[in-house]
């Protein structure tokens, strides 16, 4: 598939249907996502509208259909931690190796920029191979690895964290700016 033939959009609440029909093969049957249970559409749309408020939220279009989405969220509460995010990536999984995930990634990159982001972080299930030198190839480099420290699908699983310095500071960064204010650029 080429590039041209996919579009890229911010995502919308009423994408969360199509979004869990991509999500919920994750939750299902991988420990790509610690989660146990698929969410509701409801809860979907309640996390699409709360990611918006602060992050971007993306998905790609192929054909009509939504074939993979991206978004950034919150590394920790704490406002400190404000410059700093996490981001996830899922392509259905019938479309993996089109350039999909590369395409959402360099979008969202080009958002966290404007709204002042300095560093990009990715929890991975270890040993998520494909995952991790997906991030590599981005730039992103491994930081930590969890041993044992989440359970799904009958064994303990590791995670490694994975980083991407977007702006290097030496001194007070640069006002967090909302995705709000820089959705249009």
């Amino acid at each position: 598939m080429s590039e041209e033939a996919v579009a890229l959009r911010i995502a919308r609440p009423e994408d969360a249907e199509a979004l869990l029909g991509i999500y919920s093969w994750y939750v299902e049957n991988t420990t790509v996502t610690f989660e146990y249970d698929v969410p509701s559409v409801a809860e979907f749309e309640g996390r699409i509208r709360r990611t918006l408020a602060r992050y971007p939220y993306l998905v790609a279009e192929a054909g009509g259909q939504i074939v993979g989405y991206a978004y950034a969220g919150e590394f920790r509460e704490r406002v400190a931690y404000i410059w700093c995010c996490e981001a996830s990536v899922y392509v259905r999984r019938d479309m993996h190796r089109h350039g999909i995930g590369r395409m959402l990634y360099t979008q969202l990159e080009r958002y966290l920029r404007l709204q002042n982001i300095a560093s990009i972080d990715a929890c991975i299930s270890y040993p998520n191979k494909e995952s991790i030198k997906f991030h590599s190839s981005l730039d992103f480099e491994r930081v930590a690895r969890f041993s044992k420290c989440a359970f799904k699908m009958g064994s303990w699983v590791d995670v490694v964290w994975m980083q991407k310095i977007l702006k290097e500071n030496d001194s007070a960064p640069e006002a967090f700016v909302p995705f709000p204010e820089v959705r249009e650029k």
